[in-house]
């Protein structure tokens, strides 16, 4: 008993302290893949002609076959998230305060559809609003957002971002507060984007940005599958306090009119709203939230001593153990956007009884299995016939995989909060009775290092997926670095924890050893390993020096990974060339040298590949491959170099020798001055760390 207390009072304090954070900043979110009936109707509210239909949002009614019929024509919908969300915080002042106002930041895919002969009109608008519910005689020219009797009343209480087909032009997007009538509009035609073209029609990307504290709205727009704009389309300051009500709804609003008529879609939707403390009001509310620790810990402390008095009477550690796991589940409970916790017994079920033939892959934190769930309809009473089977992946800790249990509630705290389409999507988890699991979503395409080293007529990766690929890999590692919260280091970056989905996209997963930087938790040696973990050949070589993961380590990763997926041959390939033997690297870079760096494409490949892709995805393996961590590329140039609008940095012929770090130098993470080790123990770290032997680890999450 004396020797867990410690442990189990600290991650108290911490866990209560982040909570009561927790309370003030109110973080909210939710993401639509895709959308279903039966699975996200009762999260959505519907009203006048909308409705779901191919998986999509339909603002307006759904099929072509609709198109001129009574309801087709002088139609009008709104689709709105149920739940309302909370804008400021009240500061005792009322409306002319200086309460925080939250900061949000949302992701939509849209597609306005027409045949040839239709005349388009009106548009759709993502909306902000103080209900759910739509005016009457909203079609036509009014969106859905207003009437000829209420719009530019200040009573309305929308804020809309509009995207009009209806309108001299008949291609903007606008900024409406209360009215149609846009307070800055935006035409599309120079920026090479038409809302509603000829078919089959366009889908595009839009993201809004709002920040609380600047209130500065942003919009930006592209065509799907394409990065996020260096630049907004729309850049608007604009303080939402003065037209909202306090608790909003997010949706969408629609109209058509006659003539003018189209479908208007919204294919995928993500939101993330965020409360954050205004400067001028960090130490009241800290005040208010170490009032709230102290008490909180004061019934914590009473807590913790009866269940003392309680276990010394039982004299049992397992009964002891027990209690401090409920413990914990219960904090988990609490913590906001949590997903779904998991009975063990389900989890045990689901994958039948965890047996080898479940088994998708093994690593140092443990097994995955595959798991097939059995969803019941609240309807149908439990009857197996109709239940729907859901497939998952069940990562299961084994006991002696982390330093404590504290470490599994950590690193839950900081992936539970990860939201893009290109990582692996936390499903839920489990903690109960010593027994850590966590559960994703499956992954039927298996890892990427699967499909790269199977037999040539086997081979399913052609070109296309490959590019694709490796575009996704870097959008979500730019995610983690730049467009998380926190600065997250993946840390293990390689071609067996980049999972396919059933339309190869991929999926970065295995967070095991990821860690947030503002934490200063990004020490290889803080999980006790002995050294720097991860297979020999993606590990950037400064960490066998510093023993320190940085964002620029996680480039040199992928930058492995690249010239993986081009040439078909893994980091650790010996390469006969010349008469000499080369690493995967250093085969790449003589190639390049040598004026035929085409060579070291996949020859399973044959010529069926894009030359200029090709080359520029080898010279962008070498960029991220460089041996000094300051000449890698940043994850934003990465990406735009991917998609071809940013060109490639200067790629010297010769492989530039590796720089050994001063005895002083500036840690590139956290600005501060840290003392590196010796020359010796350099070398001998190096050299301990070169008997590693490449392990492949199919360990899909």
């Amino acid at each position: 008993m004396g020797a867990q207390n410690p442990n189990l009072i600290t991650f108290v304090i911490i866990m209560m302290f982040n909570l009561a954070h927790l309370a003030f900043t109110e973080d909210l979110s939710f993401t639509f893949e895709r959308f279903v009936d039966e699975d996200h109707e009762k999260f959505l509210s519907f009203r006048g002609n909308s409705s779901i239909y191919l998986e999509a949002l339909q603002l307006t009614p759904e099929t072509p076959n609709d198109a001129h019929t009574w309801k087709q024509k002088n139609a009008s919908g709104r689709i709105m998230y149920r739940k309302p969300f909370r804008f400021w915080m009240d500061d005792g002042k009322g409306d002319n305060g200086d309460g925080r106002l939250a900061s949000f930041s949302t992701t939509f895919v849209i597609n306005i559809y027409r045949e040839k002969d239709w005349e388009p009109g009106h548009g759709l608008a993502f909306l902000i609003a103080p209900n759910v519910s739509i005016p009457e005689a909203s079609y036509g020219q009014w969106l859905g957002l207003t009437n000829a009797s209420t719009d530019g009343n200040h009573a309305n209480h929308i804020v809309a971002i509009e995207f009009d087909t209806d309108d001299p032009e008949n291609n903007h997007i606008g900024l409406n507060i209360n009215s149609i009538r846009s307070k800055n509009a935006i035409p599309l035609i120079k920026h090479n984007i038409t809302l509603s073209p000829d078919p089959p029609g366009v889908n595009y990307t839009v993201w809004v940005d709002y920040n609380g504290t600047s209130k500065l709205m942003e919009v930006y727009m592209v065509k799907e599958g394409n990065p996020k704009p260096q630049g907004p389309l729309l850049n608007e300051t604009i303080n939402l306090k003065e037209f909202l009500k306090q608790e909003s709804y997010f949706g969408f609003a629609a109209s058509t009119g006659d003539p003018h008529i189209e479908l208007n879609c919204v294919l995928k939707w993500s939101l993330q709203i965020n409360n954050q403390l205004d400067e001028k009001n960090d130490a009241k509310w800290w005040k208010i939230g170490a009032g709230v620790c102290v008490s909180v810990l004061t019934i914590i402390f009473i807590f913790v001593v009866c269940g003392v008095v309680f276990v010394r009477k039982k004299r049992s550690k397992a009964r002891l153990e027990e209690t401090s796991d409920e413990f914990g589940t219960y904090i988990l409970k609490w913590l906001p956007g949590m997903p779904r916790e998991f009975k063990y017994k389900e989890l045990k079920k689901a994958t039948n009884n965890f047996h080898e033939s479940m088994k998708l892959g093994e690593g140092g934190f443990g097994v995955v299995y595959k798991g097939i769930l059995l969803l019941h309809d609240e309807a149908d009473d439990g009857n197996p016939a109709a239940a729907t089977a859901t497939e998952i992946a069940v990562k299961k800790f084994s006991g002696d995989s982390m330093k404590s249990k504290d470490d599994f509630l950590a690193e839950l705290t900081i992936i539970h909060h990860l939201r893009h389409k290109n990582l692996v999507r936390l499903v839920g988890w489990c903690y109960e009775k010593g027994k850590l699991l966590l559960v994703y979503d499956f992954m039927p395409n298996g890892s990427l290092e699967k499909h790269l080293y199977k037999a040539p007529e086997q081979d399913t990766l052609n070109w296309n997926r490959r590019y694709k690929i490796l575009a996704g890999v870097a959008s979500a590692l730019h995610y983690l670095h730049n467009e998380y919260d926190k600065k997250v280091v993946h840390r293990d970056l390689k071609a067996s924890n980049i999972l396919l989905d059933v339309d190869f996209n991929a999926r970065l997963g295995d967070f095991g050893l990821a860690r947030a930087l503002e934490n200063e938790k990004n020490s290889y040696n803080e999980l006790g390993l002995g050294g720097v973990p991860g297979t020999l050949g993606y590990v950037a070589p400064e960490c066998f020096h510093t023993g320190r993961a940085t964002l620029e380590s996680d480039v040199f990763g992928f930058g492995v990974v690249v010239l993986e997926v081009v040439c078909g041959k893994g980091p650790g390939t010996k390469i006969h060339h010349n008469q000499h033997l080369y690493s995967l690297v250093d085969w790449v870079w003589t190639l390049y040298r040598e004026g035929c760096i085409l060579e070291a494409v996949d020859e399973n490949l044959g010529n069926d590949f894009e030359h200029d892709e090709a080359n520029r995805l080898l010279l962008l393996g070498l960029a991220c491959s460089h041996p000094i961590d300051s000449e890698r590329p940043k994850t934003e140039a990465i990406i735009q170099i991917i998609s071809g609008t940013l060109p490639l940095p200067r790629i010297p012929p010769f492989k530039p020798a590796f720089t050994w770090p001063s005895i002083r130098t500036i840690d590139s993470t956290t600005g501060s001055l840290s003392s590196i080790a010796s020359s010796s123990q350099n070398y001998a770290r190096t050299q301990s760390v070169i008997k590693l032997q490449r392990t492949p680890s199919s360990l899909p999450v």
